[in-house]
């Protein structure tokens, strides 16, 4: 009987995660499909603690295990009420890089039972799947881990890009020892050693497989370790047997795979030209900036708020400038002040805007800026050309010219924001220093544009004012 509830338990969970992420598609939906999920996670867990059952014995240790319920629950429930989310791409890859530790630990700890057992019979025939399942659940699980950590130091400002001659071959050769180790310790199981020596590597493949990849990247990579964080929770469910846990790996891994192929189209690049390119982090990209653009010219608080409150259609590209100084609502007021006087007001979004998919649509949403005032990089570059204002706040790489006009330029074939079609373009930022990717923006140099320095949310409150004085 409690088999069968418990078989019931993990369809519906399935089934919750299916909904979940179908409504995550959609903003309006999004937050639902979010409790839908974790609804159903939740039934799976405590169906797993009260009801599981291996030879009629059911769980133990419930104070580990609500322990460590209660002090997860806690740890995230603060962390999410506090971050900001300037700080939301290094918590995503926080927590995904748990995630692969995860898997890893499983495949450690059932190991150790299976050599136990090996031990115990004198039987090493027979555990090839299973042994095979937990070397890729340890690798995978351990280069998410690790990779993750050197993510999420790089989002936070406290690694630096890093890479050395002969990086690319040294990272091939420690994969392809844990995978020799792996396949030596599929033939003899009684080679213990060998899982630590697959851990340890694929720890070190992990760090040197991140540390060279430029910031600009980073959204790419955040994506590609979720989807590896994915297929080592699937391997953990092969493992178990447990299909909530299998379904919900490749739901994981496989919408990281699609985001991560889709991201990769919008920046016109090869994901192995992602991985090795270090786009953004190499002298390349600096070097790209080293020629004379010219002279730039700036524009007074007054002067911008006159042109916008006269336009009649004005577009807004959000960038990470914007969610650094906090400044979404501040952009909302601003939009709904020139909607009172009648100007046309929407949001232009490119793909990789911020520094995790999706950045920006989160951080407006927050706002309550409405759905569908939001436009797609396409949809958007058709309405350029006939549009008066566009005001840029903290977006660099994603409306820089050179993508299009400069094939010497690291981000030449990126798709862009088109906004020099505008009539008139207006730049909100701190100063002319260089964007993620670590090279100079032809954009910022061309005659119809002009500098709107300072701090977004001071800025957009100046202008707030302003267009309500005109």
């Amino acid at each position: 009987m409690a088999e069968n509830i418990l078989t019931l338990c993990y369809l519906v969970a399935s089934v919750t995660f299916i909904l979940g992420l179908k409504m995550l598609s959609n903003p309006a939906s999004a937050r639902k499909g979010n409790l839908v999920a974790a609804a159903g996670m939740t039934i799976a867990i405590f169906g797993t603690i009260f009801l599981y059952e291996e030879n009629g014995v059911k769980l133990g240790n419930y104070t580990w295990i609500f322990g460590g319920l209660i002090i997860g629950t806690i740890v995230g429930t603060l962390a999410a009420k506090k971050v900001k989310m300037t700080a939301m791409p290094e918590m995503v890859s926080l927590f995904n890089g748990m995630g692969g530790a995860c898997a890893a630990l499983i495949s450690l700890v059932e190991f150790n039972h299976l050599a136990h057992e090996i031990q115990a019979t004198g039987i090493t025939a027979g555990h090839t799947g299973k042994i095979l399942i937990i070397v890729l659940g340890l690798l995978i699980g351990s280069v998410s881990f690790s990779g993750s950590m050197i993510a999420w130091g790089k989002l936070n400002g406290k690694v630096k890009d890093f890479s050395f001659t002969g990086q690319n071959i040294l990272n091939l050769l420690f994969l392809a020892i844990a995978l020799g180790c792996a396949t030596w310790l599929i033939i003899d199981p009684s080679q213990t050693y060998l899982l630590y020596v697959i851990f340890i590597l694929s720890l070190l493949y992990g760090i040197l497989f991140v540390l060279p990849i430029g910031g600009a990247d980073m959204p790419v990579v955040i994506s590609l370790l979720n989807s590896f964080t994915g297929v080592a929770a699937a391997f953990g469910g092969f493992l178990y047997d447990n299909k909530v846990m299998l379904t919900g790996g490749i739901l994981v891994g496989a919408a990281g795979t699609l985001l991560t192929i889709l991201m990769c189209k919008a920046m016109n690049r090869s994901l192995l030209n992602v991985l090795v390119g270090s786009f953004g982090g190499g002298s390349t990209a600096a070097a790209s900036g080293s020629k004379d653009q010219g002279h730039y010219k700036e524009i007074l608080v007054s002067d911008a708020a006159m042109l916008m409150s006269y336009a009649n259609k004005v577009i807004i590209v959000p960038g990470y400038g914007l969610a650094v100084a906090q400044a979404q609502h501040a952009c909302h007021e601003l939009e709904k002040i020139l909607n009172e006087k009648g100007v046309e007001v929407t949001y232009a979004i490119h793909p990789v805007a911020g520094r995790m998919p999706g950045h920006m649509n989160v951080l407006l949403a927050e706002a309550d800026v409405p759905y569908e005032k939001l436009q797609e990089m396409e949809q958007a570059n058709d309405e350029f050309k006939n549009t008066d204002v566009v005001l840029i706040l903290g977006a660099n790489d994603v409306v820089n010219p050179a993508a299009k006009n400069d094939p010497a330029s690291p981000i030449y074939g990126m798709p862009i924001l088109e906004v020099e079609l505008a009539k008139t373009v207006i730049v909100n930022k701190r100063s002319m220093k260089p964007g993620y990717a670590g090279i100079e923006n032809d954009l910022f140099f061309q005659p119809k544009t002009s500098m709107l320095f300072g701090d977004a949310k001071k800025v957009l409150q100046d202008l707030c004012a302003e267009v309500k004085a005109v």
